[in-house]
């Protein structure tokens, strides 16, 4: 099971037949969306010490959902966002 809020949520459930009859499940790859398609609700100016667990905690209300705010400003890896000082992250309505 997967969590509703999780970023893997929505990704399908493949299996792989291997030659000695083995099945293997694995999720399929989930690629970035565009950060096009997110209505923007607010920025947030990184400051010294932010965490992005905290940030989605005060502008989300979930510190789980930190992932919504790398699809929003094309992040593949969270750290990058808050790793500039001064960043402008944007902050999408989720």
């Amino acid at each position: 099971m997967i969590s509703i809020s999780s970023r893997y949520h929505d990704v399908k459930i493949a299996t792989l037949q291997t030659a000695s009859d083995q099945t293997i499940s694995y999720l399929r790859r989930r690629f970035l969306p565009s950060s096009q398609k997110f209505e923007i609700i607010q920025e947030h100016q990184v400051s010294e010490g932010d965490r992005l667990d905290n940030i989605t905690a005060n502008y989300l209300n979930d510190p789980e959902v930190f992932w919504h705010l790398c699809d929003a400003n094309n992040a593949m890896h969270p750290d990058e966002l808050t790793a500039q000082i001064g960043r402008r992250l944007r902050i999408p309505l989720i």
